[in-house]
């Protein structure tokens, strides 16, 4: 009968005879440098896994189908590493003799390929995921590249008119690009007073340059007009072309002789909108002899008087050159073919409203009204007595549109100026 302690010596000596290959710390102690190399590579193929990840995730967002592919395989080349080194570690450390070492291995295997599988799967399941949510904005955007073409195609019908079309052509949806409304008008009506300033700068210069005495010709065109400034005299110029260029405004035709073709409301908004965008020396180009070609032809020849061309250029080649139905490419033909547009573009939008767009212009001398007129000088000061300022230059006529009045703009005679 053995003593109590030796019994107990004995029995951990038994429970501590576990049954190795190869005992795990006698196996690492063989070899340490082999364990810290593989544990260096784990660490490095981890950290390769991890960065791998993190591009699969970067090219999701933009969504880039190359860049995904590219780091998918990464993705799984560095799990398949992982794995190999897992065998690697096995085969060279096995793990202690158990009942079924083959079968606990095989186990082992079979659980690391159901977890790499599951991997795969739940990867596979986003990308289809990802795919529907492409395929669904593919479909959408392809829903909006058919509506823009439909929208185009109207577009192009409404091109087609050109500004030159007397014959009826509506849309059959009623698409118009822009809506027919009063501050549509009022813009117009300030672009077309700006582009009788731009073009009253030219024209002075150009008289100016020829040795024109420019006192005398503000003189001629309204000699009873007293002006708070020499510089104010501009606006007899201005006066001179607003007069010519709306001379037959009041009328369908503008004055133009066409085929007696009866041109409805949508037609003239159709006309307008064709020309809005177009260069006017472009679409003179197209059709010379045009009803806008013959509108700017006979507007030329009655705000350039021949005297002034022959100052200007020396000869009236560019004057005959437009009466015989040309449009020359010359800088001051240009420059006075965009002040012809905004006018003509005013005219046809006038037509397109129902009722249509009345004009008023007022004469010199008349009292000012500031209801339907304003002061293109706007630091006046007014005399002490009663006396109403006088009107000297009409440089812009007012229109009546529905209930509402868009004033003339005129100059004041006989007015001070604050300074």
């Amino acid at each position: 009968m053995l003593p109590t302690g030796a019994k107990e010596s004995q029995l951990r000596e038994s429970n501590s005879q576990k049954v190795h290959p190869q005992p795990m710390e006698e196996a690492m102690n063989q070899n340490p440098e082999a364990v810290e190399t593989l544990i260096s590579k784990i660490f490095t193929n981890v950290s390769s896994l991890k960065s791998a990840y993190i591009q699969l995730q970067a090219a999701h967002t933009p969504y880039d189908p190359d860049k995904i592919h590219t780091a998918d395989k990464l993705v799984i080349s560095e799990l398949k590493n992982l794995s190999e080194l897992k065998h690697f570690y096995r085969e060279n450390n096995p793990k202690p003799v158990c009942v079924s070492p083959q079968d606990s291995r095989l186990a082992a295997e079979i659980q690391e390929q159901q977890s790499l599988l599951k991997t795969y799967e739940v990867m596979v399941k986003k990308f289809q995921s990802e795919i529907q949510n492409k395929d669904s904005e593919i479909h959408q955007l392809q829903q909006q590249i058919d509506e823009a073409n439909q929208k185009r195609a109207k577009l192009e019908k409404n091109l087609k008119l050109r500004g030159l079309s007397t014959k009826e052509s509506e849309d059959e949806n009623g698409f118009f690009p822009v809506d027919l409304t009063p501050d549509l008008f009022t813009s117009a009506v300030e672009a077309a007073a700006r582009a009788i300033h731009d073009f009253s700068k030219p024209l002075i210069n150009m008289m100016k340059a020829a040795g024109w005495d420019l006192d005398a010709a503000a003189s001629s065109i309204e000699p009873d007009v007293v002006y708070a400034k020499r510089a104010h005299k501009k606006y007899a110029f201005e006066s001179y072309i607003c007069q010519r260029m709306f001379s037959g405004f009041e009328q369908e035709s503008f004055s133009v002789k066409s085929d007696n073709i009866t041109v409805t409301k949508e037609t003239f908004f159709h006309q307008f909108l064709a020309l809005r965008e177009m260069d006017p020396l472009d679409m003179l180009g197209q059709n010379p002899d045009s009803i806008f070609g013959k509108f700017c032809r006979s507007k030329y020849l009655v705000v350039v008087h021949p005297k002034m061309e022959a100052s200007f250029f020396g000869n009236l080649d560019q004057r005959n050159y437009v009466m015989g139905g040309g449009h020359p490419r010359t800088p001051f033909y240009q420059a006075f073919l965009k002040l012809a547009k905004t006018i003509w573009l005013l005219h046809r939008l006038a037509y397109s409203f129902e009722p249509n767009v009345k004009v008023f212009q007022v004469k010199g001398g008349s009292e000012f009204s500031d209801v339907y007129m304003e002061s293109v000088v706007k630091n006046l000061i007014m005399d002490d007595n009663d006396e109403k300022p006088k009107v000297g230059l009409m440089v812009m006529p007012g229109f009546w549109i529905g209930g509402s009045v868009i004033q003339s703009k005129v100059y004041l005679s006989g007015m001070k100026v604050a300074e």
